[in-house]
């Protein structure tokens, strides 16, 4: 669905909300280690313990809401995110404009859009993380208002939208591996909006053979053949 105008919403969470995404990066330590994500946690002796058990596959109930008493108690502070806010504020004319040209882009398959996408602060986890059933953002910043890989938020911001808009119909679709999908966004990223985002980095993830074939930006109108093509070569 195309929306004559998508725009974007920053959010401060709450205690509670933090500690839900927290728990979630706890959960799932074992896939952050193996793909050396460099992970961003609050310290203490609970944390260690709560690591430990996930690793085994061992977390309960009991554990959620010792976190989240941890968390509400001793850990969050919203002034902690105001730096961010701001930071993030600042550039959202920018970011509403390069998600308004995704909306008026022609693709032979069907890149998901929102109405409004929510992006919700953190001071927790690897830097970024979305929901692609939600049209929800987490992105990381620090108390003095810094983000991971960036100075400017925006770059990793359209780079989660992105996520969100092939991750059904073609991610899930045709099983398409972390590196390869990583690959996908970036490039999407950096042949349509470098102009924007001067500074914006193609990772070293992912097959670069796929790169014969999105040289240009009207190759991502076919992205659905030529990842289907891609993959089955690669069995």
């Amino acid at each position: 669905m195309v929306f004559s105008q998508s725009k974007v919403q920053v959010n401060i969470p709450t205690a509670k909300t933090e500690a839900g995404y927290i728990w979630r990066n706890i959960r799932d330590i074992g896939f952050f280690e193996k793909h050396n994500y460099q992970l961003s946690l609050p310290r203490g002796p609970l944390m260690e313990k709560l690591k430990a058990k996930a690793r085994k596959n061992q977390l309960t109930d009991e554990d959620y809401a010792a976190l989240e008493k941890f968390v509400v108690d001793k850990v969050y502070r919203k002034t902690d995110y105001e730096a961010g806010y701001a930071a993030t504020q600042k550039n959202l004319p920018l970011l509403n404009k390069m998600v308004n040209e995704i909306g008026q882009m022609k693709f032979k398959w069907p890149f998901k859009m929102y109405k409004t996408y929510q992006i919700t602060l953190t001071l927790y986890g690897p830097g970024g993380s979305y929901d692609p059933d939600q049209g929800s953002i987490i992105i990381f910043t620090t108390r003095d208002g810094k983000f991971k890989q960036y100075k400017d938020p925006i770059n990793t911001l359209i780079h989660e939208i992105t996520h969100i808009g092939i991750e059904n119909s073609i991610i899930r679709k045709y099983n398409v591996p972390h590196g390869l999908k990583e690959r996908i966004v970036d490039t999407f990223v950096s042949l349509n909006f470098k102009q924007y985002l001067p500074n914006y980095r193609v990772q070293n993830m992912g097959d670069p053979k796929l790169d014969n074939y999105l040289k240009k930006k009207t190759d991502f109108a076919n992205l659905e053949t030529i990842v289907q093509k891609f993959v089955k070569k690669k069995e």
